[in-house]
Protein backbone atom coordinates (compact mmCIF):
# COMPACT_ATOMS: atom_id res chain seq x y z
CA UNK A 1 0.00 0.00 0.00
CA UNK A 2 0.86 3.40 -0.63
CA UNK A 3 1.52 5.88 2.03
CA UNK A 4 2.85 8.76 0.14
CA UNK A 5 1.87 10.94 -2.62
CA UNK A 6 3.44 13.80 -4.41
CA UNK A 7 1.30 15.93 -6.21
CA UNK A 8 1.06 18.70 -8.16
CA UNK A 9 -1.78 20.91 -8.00
CA UNK A 10 -2.74 24.14 -10.36
CA UNK A 11 -4.43 27.48 -8.88
CA UNK A 12 -5.23 24.82 -5.68
CA UNK A 13 -6.66 22.08 -7.17
CA UNK A 14 -5.25 18.63 -7.67
CA UNK A 15 -3.53 18.24 -11.20
CA UNK A 16 -1.72 15.01 -11.36
CA UNK A 17 -0.07 12.69 -9.57
CA UNK A 18 3.34 12.11 -9.80
CA UNK A 19 4.51 9.78 -8.24
CA UNK A 20 3.71 6.94 -4.85
CA UNK A 21 6.20 5.75 -2.47
CA UNK A 22 5.42 3.19 0.49
CA UNK A 23 8.54 4.61 2.71
CA UNK A 24 8.56 8.40 4.25
CA UNK A 25 12.30 8.75 3.64
CA UNK A 26 12.34 7.70 -0.37
CA UNK A 27 9.13 10.70 -0.76
CA UNK A 28 10.92 12.83 1.02
CA UNK A 29 13.90 12.88 -0.63
CA UNK A 30 12.06 12.77 -3.75
CA UNK A 31 10.01 15.47 -3.02
CA UNK A 32 12.94 18.06 -1.45
CA UNK A 33 14.78 16.99 -4.69
CA UNK A 34 12.26 18.12 -6.84
CA UNK A 35 11.39 21.77 -5.15
CA UNK A 36 14.93 21.96 -5.41
CA UNK A 37 15.23 21.76 -8.96
CA UNK A 38 12.29 23.83 -9.16
CA UNK A 39 14.20 26.51 -7.99
CA UNK A 40 16.64 26.54 -10.85
CA UNK A 41 13.95 27.22 -13.19
CA UNK A 42 14.92 30.27 -15.80
CA UNK A 43 11.11 30.57 -17.08
CA UNK A 44 8.47 29.64 -15.11
CA UNK A 45 4.87 28.96 -16.96
CA UNK A 46 2.62 31.65 -15.17
CA UNK A 47 0.00 31.36 -18.04
CA UNK A 48 -2.13 28.45 -19.41
CA UNK A 49 -4.78 28.62 -22.21
CA UNK A 50 -4.37 32.19 -21.80
CA UNK A 51 -5.46 32.05 -18.21
CA UNK A 52 -3.05 32.95 -15.46
CA UNK A 53 -1.67 29.93 -13.09
CA UNK A 54 0.38 28.91 -10.65
CA UNK A 55 1.71 25.79 -9.62
CA UNK A 56 2.29 23.56 -6.72
CA UNK A 57 3.54 20.41 -5.60
CA UNK A 58 1.97 18.51 -2.15
CA UNK A 59 3.57 16.02 -0.15
CA UNK A 60 0.50 14.09 1.13
CA UNK A 61 0.74 11.18 3.68
CA UNK A 62 -1.69 8.76 4.84
CA UNK A 63 -3.91 8.87 8.25
CA UNK A 64 -6.53 8.13 10.06
CA UNK A 65 -8.49 11.24 10.23
CA UNK A 66 -8.94 13.41 7.76
CA UNK A 67 -8.34 17.15 7.82
CA UNK A 68 -8.45 20.22 5.09
CA UNK A 69 -5.73 21.99 4.19
CA UNK A 70 -6.20 25.78 4.17
CA UNK A 71 -3.72 28.62 2.43
CA UNK A 72 -3.84 32.18 2.29
CA UNK A 73 -3.98 33.71 -1.16
CA UNK A 74 -2.09 36.66 -2.38
CA UNK A 75 -5.18 38.57 -0.97
CA UNK A 76 -5.14 37.30 2.72
CA UNK A 77 -8.12 35.33 1.88
CA UNK A 78 -8.17 31.48 2.99
CA UNK A 79 -8.18 28.64 0.21
CA UNK A 80 -9.06 25.47 0.58
CA UNK A 81 -6.81 22.87 -1.26
CA UNK A 82 -9.27 20.90 -2.84
CA UNK A 83 -7.84 16.94 -2.67
CA UNK A 84 -10.75 14.60 -3.53
CA UNK A 85 -9.15 11.96 -1.64
CA UNK A 86 -10.32 11.21 2.02
CA UNK A 87 -7.28 8.95 2.93
CA UNK A 88 -4.45 11.34 2.69
CA UNK A 89 -3.43 15.12 4.20
CA UNK A 90 -1.06 17.17 3.40
CA UNK A 91 1.80 17.36 5.07
CA UNK A 92 4.04 19.97 3.09
CA UNK A 93 3.21 22.23 0.44
CA UNK A 94 6.04 24.46 -2.28
CA UNK A 95 5.35 26.44 -4.66
CA UNK A 96 6.62 24.85 -7.52
CA UNK A 97 8.25 26.42 -10.76
CA UNK A 98 6.80 24.37 -13.93
CA UNK A 99 9.72 25.21 -17.00
CA UNK A 100 7.78 27.65 -19.78
CA UNK A 101 8.26 26.34 -23.03
CA UNK A 102 8.67 28.20 -26.24
CA UNK A 103 8.25 27.57 -29.91
CA UNK A 104 11.73 27.29 -31.95
CA UNK A 105 10.20 27.96 -35.52
CA UNK A 106 13.04 27.22 -37.59
CA UNK A 107 13.06 23.90 -36.48
CA UNK A 108 8.55 23.78 -35.65
CA UNK A 109 9.01 22.13 -31.71
CA UNK A 110 8.92 23.76 -28.73
CA UNK A 111 12.03 23.72 -26.53
CA UNK A 112 13.28 24.71 -22.37
CA UNK A 113 15.19 28.07 -22.69
CA UNK A 114 18.11 25.74 -21.45
CA UNK A 115 17.71 24.04 -24.38
CA UNK A 116 17.97 27.75 -26.47
CA UNK A 117 20.79 28.86 -24.39
CA UNK A 118 22.86 25.96 -25.05
CA UNK A 119 21.85 25.35 -29.03
CA UNK A 120 21.42 29.20 -29.56
CA UNK A 121 23.57 30.83 -27.58
CA UNK A 122 27.01 29.51 -27.08
CA UNK A 123 29.38 31.47 -24.78
CA UNK A 124 31.48 32.15 -27.86
CA UNK A 125 31.43 35.61 -29.53
CA UNK A 126 29.07 38.30 -29.59
CA UNK A 127 25.24 37.44 -29.77
CA UNK A 128 22.15 40.06 -30.20
CA UNK A 129 18.85 38.72 -28.71
CA UNK A 130 15.87 41.65 -29.61
CA UNK A 131 12.16 41.62 -28.97
CA UNK A 132 9.78 41.87 -31.42
CA UNK A 133 6.12 41.59 -30.90
CA UNK A 134 5.76 38.33 -28.88
CA UNK A 135 8.98 36.72 -31.09
CA UNK A 136 12.82 36.53 -29.62
CA UNK A 137 15.38 36.66 -32.50
CA UNK A 138 18.91 35.54 -32.14
CA UNK A 139 21.57 37.31 -34.85
CA UNK A 140 25.18 35.23 -33.92
CA UNK A 141 27.44 36.38 -37.41
CA UNK A 142 25.18 35.43 -40.34
CA UNK A 143 22.56 33.21 -38.40
CA UNK A 144 19.32 34.24 -37.68
CA UNK A 145 17.37 32.48 -35.57
CA UNK A 146 13.37 33.10 -34.23
CA UNK A 147 11.30 31.80 -31.56
CA UNK A 148 7.91 32.39 -30.53
CA UNK A 149 6.43 32.88 -27.26
CA UNK A 150 2.15 32.84 -25.97
CA UNK A 151 2.30 36.54 -25.68
CA UNK A 152 4.67 39.85 -25.67
CA UNK A 153 3.65 39.49 -21.94
CA UNK A 154 5.75 36.72 -22.13
CA UNK A 155 8.17 38.12 -24.61
CA UNK A 156 9.18 40.70 -22.06
CA UNK A 157 9.22 38.31 -18.93
CA UNK A 158 11.99 35.82 -20.98
CA UNK A 159 13.92 38.91 -21.07
CA UNK A 160 14.16 40.43 -18.06
CA UNK A 161 15.06 36.18 -17.48
CA UNK A 162 17.30 36.24 -19.87
CA UNK A 163 19.19 39.01 -18.42
CA UNK A 164 19.22 37.87 -14.84
CA UNK A 165 20.44 34.49 -15.97
CA UNK A 166 23.47 36.10 -17.91
CA UNK A 167 24.47 38.56 -14.76
CA UNK A 168 24.08 35.54 -12.50
CA UNK A 169 26.73 33.46 -14.85
CA UNK A 170 28.70 36.49 -15.42
CA UNK A 171 28.38 36.31 -19.10
CA UNK A 172 28.68 39.65 -21.02
CA UNK A 173 28.73 37.58 -24.55
CA UNK A 174 25.07 38.58 -25.57
CA UNK A 175 23.53 42.54 -26.44
CA UNK A 176 19.65 42.16 -25.40
CA UNK A 177 17.67 44.63 -26.66
CA UNK A 178 13.86 44.95 -25.07
CA UNK A 179 12.57 47.73 -26.62
CA UNK A 180 13.65 48.79 -30.27
CA UNK A 181 12.97 51.44 -32.12
CA UNK A 182 10.52 51.77 -35.36
CA UNK A 183 13.49 51.78 -37.80
CA UNK A 184 14.96 49.14 -35.75
CA UNK A 185 11.78 46.70 -35.88
CA UNK A 186 11.64 47.72 -39.29
CA UNK A 187 14.98 46.44 -40.08
CA UNK A 188 14.45 43.21 -38.10
CA UNK A 189 11.28 42.73 -40.41
CA UNK A 190 13.09 43.34 -43.74
CA UNK A 191 16.03 40.83 -42.23
CA UNK A 192 13.65 37.86 -41.08
CA UNK A 193 11.81 38.14 -44.15
CA UNK A 194 14.79 37.58 -46.21
CA UNK A 195 15.54 34.78 -44.42
CA UNK A 196 12.54 32.74 -45.19
CA UNK A 197 9.48 34.06 -42.57
CA UNK A 198 6.67 35.46 -43.48
CA UNK A 199 5.80 38.80 -42.03
CA UNK A 200 2.43 37.58 -41.30
CA UNK A 201 3.47 35.39 -38.86
CA UNK A 202 6.28 38.02 -37.61
CA UNK A 203 3.43 40.43 -37.04
CA UNK A 204 1.53 38.50 -34.67
CA UNK A 205 1.24 39.61 -31.35
CA UNK A 206 0.15 36.53 -29.21
CA UNK A 207 -0.43 33.59 -30.19
CA UNK A 208 -3.29 32.58 -27.09
CA UNK A 209 -6.31 34.46 -26.64
CA UNK A 210 -6.34 37.09 -24.34
CA UNK A 211 -8.55 36.78 -21.46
Amino acid sequence: MDNYIIVLFKNKTKKKIIKKFKTFDRAKKFYDNLVKESESVIFRMETENGKPCVYEIGFLERIISHRPYFVRDQFGRQIKIDLDDPDFNITLINNYNKEELIYDVSKSKKITVPTMLKQYLPKVGVKLVSKLNNKIVIQNDEKIYLFSLKSEDDCDRLMDCLSSHMINEGRIDCILVKDSSKEQKKYMYDLLSENGYSKSILYRRFTTYKR
